[in-house]
């Protein structure tokens, strides 16, 4: 069980500032009010050398996240570690969640009189480095852990900002300052104010990454297929993004995004790393990045229907699967898939979606094997008007057939296969004063040159119609960058 600190008696007893701990291992408080922290139940012995470890949680989440339907609390307890939860807000960006999680690590480390040992999942890693590198926490903590951490943001972010998918984030609530920070364009310029930083070495980082997806149909697993392209990755976090070229890389393994948090899957992989007799070293992480394809993985529209609505889909010869993942607010989709030969299929997989950038949504799926070349047709005859946003994803040699660079203010998209004939428009999108801005712009000769739009995030949605050795082809590319108030871009 979890302590209930009595707030009077530690500051009469102790001399201490006031705490803002309270609840009972979070039952009383399942939401989790931001700044509250728990206290876990002393084991019978703690040895002189095992520091006390401080849990910090992830996007959408909260302290409960490493107690229910999860052994990690109950792992750290059975061998003998002292515990600390936190509740941060569960939809700010670093910089509100490094500052309050730095004043709750000075309370801690005040409550225990030694530094701690902070075990991060998911976004709780970068609110962790905000908080010791930028708000002055790193004297109270001895080493960072992350578990999936996108240290480099995520690319499902991207999409949740997208033209496409933009308003389908929007209506189920997932848009937050948290996922609008996580957009690569904005973690790299996140990094570059980090990753320099005079503080940035006073902490060792241990890092581990993940490569299995959810089962078939599952959030995770249609992650995990958005995501092939960028490299392997446990359905939301690539395992290049998990990495930081001065951290420690721990281990990389089978897990999910969801699991890798599990006492029982990590617990004793890191548990070497929580005591005081651990050898501080910043190391180096020589592991260079995957190598990957490129963002060219997938054809993406969306929208809202109250009727029958007709998807139309290039696939190319030689392509060795393709899955239709229609996302939508309704679990009653009627969908049916019609194959070249005017073949039809409706034997789609419906689950709802847990993941962080499109809760609440529902995922109907469909994989076909060795797929006929040609147009694929899905249609949907919902009952009610329905807010969809379909994403095909290819497994195919053409996926490598194109990157996107980013040059200063200069958006190029690149042919690596010269037998590729490309027709391409790029949507422009970003936020001013909270509200949505669109430019819709023609490249020319494969380059966009970007507006002065000023300071922020942009999101740039690339439609592609291509053509190989006659075969027609579908493919969206979507980057982000972000353009600090000099006007210098950052980009992943």
């Amino acid at each position: 069980m979890i302590k209930k600190i009595s707030m009077t008696i530690l500051a009469l007893f102790l001399l201490l500032p006031s705490w803002s701990q309270a609840g009972s291992f979070g039952n009383d408080d399942p939401s989790g009010v931001p700044g509250q922290w728990y206290v876990g139940t002393t084991p019978s012995y703690v040895a002189p050398s095992k520091q006390p470890i401080l849990f910090v949680h992830g996007l959408n989440s909260s302290s409960n996240t490493w107690w229910n339907e999860n052994n990690m609390y109950d792992t750290a307890y059975q061998n003998g570690y002292e515990t600390a939860f936190i509740d941060l807000y569960p939809t700010k960006n670093m910089w509100d969640n490094g500052a309050l999680l730095a004043q709750k690590i000075r309370e801690i480390y005040n409550y225990y009189g030694e530094k701690v040992v902070v075990v991060a999942h998911s976004k709780g890693g970068i609110d962790t480095q905000s908080a010791l590198v930028h708000y002055g926490a790193f004297p109270y903590v001895s080493r960072v852990i992350t578990l999936s951490t996108p240290h480099h943001g995520s690319q499902l972010a991207d999409l949740a900002y997208s033209s496409w998918a933009g308003w389908l984030a929007g209506i189920l609530g997932n848009k937050n300052d948290a996922t609008y920070s996580l957009q690569t364009g904005y973690m790299a310029y996140f990094r570059s104010e980090t990753d320099q930083h005079v503080n940035v070495n006073k902490n060792p980082i241990y890092t581990f990454g993940g490569t299995k997806w959810g089962s078939f149909g599952s959030s995770l697993y249609w992650g995990g297929l958005y995501l092939r392209p960028y490299g392997s990755n446990d359905g939301a976090v690539t395992v290049n993004s998990s990495r930081l070229s001065y951290a420690t890389e721990l281990r990389v393994g089978d897990w999910n995004h969801f699991n890798i948090k599990e006492g029982s899957s990590t617990f004793n992989l890191f548990k070497d790393y929580l005591n005081e007799t651990t050898i501080n070293s910043t190391g180096s992480n020589t592991l260079s990045k995957e190598s990957f394809n490129t963002e060219a993985g997938s054809y993406i529209k969306g929208g809202e229907t109250s009727g029958k609505k007709v998807e139309k889909v290039m696939v190319e010869a030689g392509a060795e699967s393709v899955t239709f993942d229609w996302i939508s607010d309704s679990s009653s989709s009627q969908l049916a898939l019609k194959d070249p030969s005017g073949e039809m299929s409706s034997s789609f997989q419906v689950k709802k979606d847990d993941s962080e950038y499109f809760n609440g949504a529902y995922h109907h799926t469909i994989t076909i094997q060795k797929p006929a070349s040609g147009e694929w047709i899905l249609e949907s005859h919902p009952s009610s008007p329905e807010k969809y946003l379909m994403v095909v994803s290819f497994d195919s040699v053409l996926n490598d057939s194109v990157e996107v660079k980013i040059v200063q203010d200069e958006i190029i998209l690149n042919k690596k296969d010269k037998k590729v004939d490309l027709i391409h428009d790029m949507t422009l999108e970003y936020y001013k004063n909270g509200k949505l801005k669109e430019h819709n712009v023609k490249a020319k000769n494969g380059s966009l040159k970007l507006p002065e739009l000023g300071e922020g995030v942009y999101n740039i949605t690339i439609d592609l119609d291509g053509k190989k050795n006659k075969n027609k082809f579908n493919r969206t590319i979507i980057k982000t960058i972000y353009v600090d108030s000099t006007g210098k871009v950052f980009a992943q």
